[in-house]
């Protein structure tokens, strides 16, 4: 692994952990074992170092959920699949993308509030991304495109609920409760 991922990897860490704003460069340095000259190098300012963790994080957990969506077959089975991956995730059973500490892009999008920075901007590309991977799923469905655009919204609606529930919450059956309402909305459009 050369320098700059393991500074990303490390930022990405601490911020997912402690927060952005409370986690300095210096404590990054000396979580990753890199010199600041080096990191410098790679990232101009801590805003380059925040987005290059927020595209690091978009790219393995969507990894992560189209791996586990391709396990079973596509439309109802991979939708209701999205919430057993969140349970997992929930409950820290997946290693590949860690510890579950709430919605990273939802954290980060908040503390840089700002619709039009970089760091923003790549959470809500993040959020896109996830969606479109829904929308592949949904439209295996077949239904109206009417209907569609609701379930679309709705499987969204439902996983961006499940992940606030649990961490501020702490229910961590919230993806199990966001499933059963989906599976009883799905039993009246769509076949197995």
């Amino acid at each position: 692994m050369d320098k700059r991922e393991l500074l990303v990897r490390a930022a990405f860490k601490l911020f997912y952990t402690r927060g952005i704003h409370a986690v300095g460069v210096n404590l990054v340095l000396a979580e990753s074992g890199i010199a600041k000259r080096t990191l410098y190098h790679h990232f101009p300012s801590k805003d380059h170092l925040v987005e290059a963790a927020v595209r690091h994080r978009d790219h393995s957990y969507r990894a992560w959920l189209m791996s586990r969506l391709d396990h079973v077959p596509a439309g109802k089975p991979a939708l209701l699949e999205l919430f057993n991956a969140l349970n997992d995730w929930f409950h820290s059973r997946v290693p590949e993308i860690g510890h579950f500490n709430g919605c990273f892009f939802i954290n980060a999008s908040a503390e840089f509030g700002d619709r039009g920075s970089a760091i923003h901007r790549a959470c809500a590309e993040h959020k896109a991304g996830v969606t479109g991977l829904i929308r592949k799923h949904v439209d295996k469905l077949s239904l109206p495109e009417g209907i569609t655009i609701e379930i679309i919204n709705l499987v969204v609606l439902l996983k961006e609920g499940a992940i606030s529930t649990a961490h501020v919450q702490g229910n961590l059956e919230a993806a199990l409760e966001a499933k059963a309402i989906l599976e009883s909305i799905l039993n009246n459009y769509a076949d197995e």
